[in-house]
């Protein structure tokens, strides 16, 4: 059904270009024509969202996720400015007289290690401007500068200084995002979903911070060529490398050092970039249990380490052909071997492959192509004697997709493509034996499913205080004899009312098509993905929202406030005492029920001058319901609940200040409601019958209220950061940062302790206990690049 869908569209996509595309072209006046190209800087990098414009007729564009820029200007003579932050301005004279391509290539404003601006390069002019909202676009500048813990820079949790982006917890990089769980954010890599962007149980992300060249999150609005979640999109794409000399940059940390190597393919052809990062807990673990092995009382530590690499190659086969391929392979590792003969070993991770074809028919009308693979998995492995015992999941995707872009004129740019997804989800695989073939068995759960989707858009300029953007989204899902589809439109618009005001507005339907499975509250790499099939249905959610944007000062200032309402379905949870593991009947472990959350952002940035940052804060309301279902009493007995990372307040300030030449101070200060948790009420013991002669039950049941009904204290931490540069080029530099500056010992779980009295030894009762994870932490780290 999908295929011969798919076919259809196309044969109307390639008539629409076919024969539209001339009748606008004709309809134009003669005396206007299209100028394109290409931005990049010196070194060959393409540079993302770059200004292109003409002043003097207040119009403009911005380049797109590769540089690529398409403006319909008069005939005439024109000067073009070329601006990107972090680099010098360009400016040109041009004599129109027919479609032209231009290649232009933007010198960075200082040679020092870390300065140039990789992504959120938009003026605050552009954003006030754009139809988009509940963007938030980071820079790898601002990442590399913010203090970090253990010195690891993580693009992930620099996002969580965003408003409406909530944290799983302390120091970790799970992202919650305007009320939804961390299974609704589709997360991207080049163009590649990944499963689990974690590494460490959740401290870090997979994302090597030297590898990155853009970081794009959207909230709301989102635009009709994403899909498959409800929350959020986290589009990463990685550095192309570059392209006229070969460059070696690195970093040497508390916990992980790093390296990256690239250089020129065919020089000014093409170019190429690879990158690796390896912790080293594990070499100090293992030199101390050997060097205590011998010792009676001596408990081994368990030994841990991650690793990630990267590569990415791209090649211009012709002006209008480009090659891309992007590869990903990161893996944890965790393993615990006693005298006593028990062994553990738990490993996860990612493998990643993707080709991209990026075509130009022609300066108003090109093509992406791309083939990808995404494998997340992992095995976990106990053995005692001579018994072993093994445990595994995996999901499986490969995938094809392709996008046109056409700009027939200065008021239209027209999106349109396909995806097709074929996944396989090993939901439990187990497996036992022993050494001497008495016990031998296993099981192992698989399933397949189908994804596709067909999408159109049109961003429509109106006037100059008036520009609309639309679209509409068809996917589809195919688990077994399930078929499942639905469709998602995309609306936003923005009115300026006048050069410092805009007032913006969007909705957006989404539908999910695969489920985490997880009884607790963060991703953990055991988790499972499990697809629509059977009685699990789809989860959907619409999200309206609306705000104003406000450019302060002479410009140096931009202030949004947004106001959201988002409502799901089918959202999903399990019943008491489900079985997770190696299930075939996991269908019937699943209830559903409703969610809504809604909430105030407002953010404060500026991005110029020497002292530059924000300020985030949110007020916001999250809210699940499951109703009694299969047997069940639903959760909380059907009445309405908060998750556990509902948090009422959230406020985040960042400044970073550049001293001088060589010293940039940094600090951040986060402050959040705690997090929900259930806590007893109290006991019950048997002699709390009435006419029992017996003795206090040495283990009380617990009498729970409603779900997530007691909040912890309040989150709030300063981070403290400088960077010093050394070196005749300033090419290094060294790293200082302070994670939890003035020791603030946050809840991270509330357990119980019990009290006895001290005569009898008999229990009295039960006294709440604080666990706190992170104390003050400095770090050091040396970075360089030659």
């Amino acid at each position: 059904m999908l295929l011969s869908f798919a076919a259809r569209y196309y044969l109307l996509l390639f008539l629409f270009i076919g024969l539209s595309g001339p009748q606008l072209a004709w309809s134009q006046q003669a005396s206007r024509y299209t100028i394109s190209g290409t931005v990049r800087g010196a070194r060959g990098e393409t540079l993302p969202g770059a200004s292109v414009a003409v002043p003097e007729l207040n119009t403009g564009t911005a380049a797109d996720s590769l540089g690529r820029f398409s403006l319909v200007l008069p005939a005439g003579r024109h000067q073009l400015a070329v601006a990107f932050i972090g680099y010098q301005q360009l400016t040109r004279d041009i004599n129109l007289t027919r479609n032209q391509r231009f290649s232009f290539v933007l010198e960075e404003s200082g040679n020092e290690l870390g300065e140039v601006v990789v992504r959120g390069s938009a003026t605050l002019q552009e954003k006030l401007k754009t139809t988009q909202m509940g963007v938030e676009r980071l820079t790898i500048r601002e990442a590399k500068l913010l203090p970090a813990l253990f010195g690891e820079v993580d693009i992930l949790k620099t996002l969580q200084l965003k408003p409406g982006i909530q944290s799983g917890g302390e120091g970790t990089s799970g992202l919650f995002v305007r009320g939804g769980s961390s299974d609704q954010n589709l997360v991207l890599l080049d163009n590649t979903q990944v499963y689990n962007p974690t590494h460490l149980f959740g401290l870090f992300s997979v994302f090597n911070s030297d590898a990155v060249q853009s970081v794009d999150l959207y909230k709301s609005g989102f635009p009709a060529e994403f899909g498959g979640r409800l929350s959020s999109v986290v589009d990463v794409k990685l550095r192309e490398g570059d392209r006229q000399n070969y460059v070696a940059t690195g970093g040497v940390g508390l916990i992980s050092s790093r390296l990256t190597y690239e250089g020129p393919i065919n020089k000014g052809k093409g170019s190429f970039i690879v990158s690796g990062r390896r912790t080293y807990f594990d070499i100090f673990t293992r030199a101390l249990n050997e060097a205590n092995k011998d010792k009676e009382d001596y408990s081994p530590i368990p030994d841990y380490y991650f690793y990630d690499f990267n590569a990415k190659a791209n090649y211009s086969l012709s002006d209008k052909d480009h090659l891309f391929l992007t590869g990903y392979l990161g893996r944890d590792t965790f393993g615990f071997n006693s005298s006593g003969g028990f062994n553990f070993d738990f490993s996860w991770g990612n493998t990643i492959g993707s080709l991209r074809w990026n075509h130009i028919f022609s300066p108003k009308l090109f093509s992406n192509t791309s083939v990808s693979v995404s494998d997340y998995k992992y095995n976990l492995t106990n053995r005692l004697d001579q018994f072993s015992f093994g445990l595994g999941s995996r999901i499986t995707d490969y995938s094809a997709r392709t996008d046109f872009e056409y700009t027939p004129n200065d008021q239209h740019v027209l999106k349109a493509g396909a995806q097709l997804t074929q996944h396989k989800f090993g939901v439990g695989r187990l497996d036992a034996n022993s050494s001497d073939g008495r016990i031998n068995f296993g099981s192992d759960v698989n399933y397949f499913g189908l994804d596709g989707a067909l999408y159109a858009s049109d961003n429509f300029k109106a006037s100059d205080k008036l520009q609309l953007e639309g679209g509409l989204r068809l996917s589809g899902f195919r688990s077994g004899s399930n078929q499942y589809g639905g469709i998602e439109p995309r609306a936003s618009g923005r009115y300026s009312i006048n050069d410092h005001t805009s007032l913006k507005a969007s909705y957006a339907q989404m539908y999910q098509y695969v489920h985490l499975v997880t009884n607790s509250g963060a991703s953990l790499p055991t988790d499972i993905w499990y697809p629509s099939r059977l009685s699990v249905k789809p989860q959907r959610s619409q999200q309206l929202s609306t705000g104003a944007s406000f450019l302060l000062g002479k410009g140096d200032y931009l202030l949004t406030n947004e106001v959201y309402y988002k409502w799901g379905q089918n959202q999903v949870d399990f019943r008491d005492g489900a079985q997770l593991f190696v299930n075939p009947e996991l269908d019937a472990e699943f209830i559903f029920g409703k969610s809504w959350s809604y909430g105030n952002e407002l953010y404060l940035e500026k991005k110029t001058g020497k002292t530059t940052g924000w300020i985030g804060y949110t007020l916001a309301w999250s809210w699940r319901n499951f109703q009694p279902q299969r047997g069940t009493n639903g959760v909380n007995n059907g009445r309405d609940f908060h998750p556990n990372y509902d948090r009422r307040h959230n406020l985040t300030v960042v400044v970073l200040h550049q001293l001088n030449a060589r010293i940039n101070l940094t600090a951040s200060f986060i402050y959040t409601s705690g997090n929900l948790t259930t806590l007893p009420l109290g006991r019950f013991g048997v002699q709390d019958i009435p006419g029992s002669s017996v003795g206090l039950d040495p283990r009380p049941v617990p009498i729970y209220p409603d779900r997530n009904s007691y909040r912890l204290i309040p989150y709030h931490r300063l981070d403290l950061g400088a960077v010093y540069k050394i070196g005749t080029q300033r090419n290094q530099d060294l790293t200082f940062s302070i994670y939890n500056a003035y020791n603030r010992r946050n809840a991270y779980f509330v357990y119980f302790d019990t009290v006895r009295d001290r005569a009898s030894g008999r229990t009295t009762g039960f006294q709440a206990r604080q666990a706190s994870l992170f104390p003050i932490i400095p770090s050091l780290t040396y970075n360089f690049r030659f």
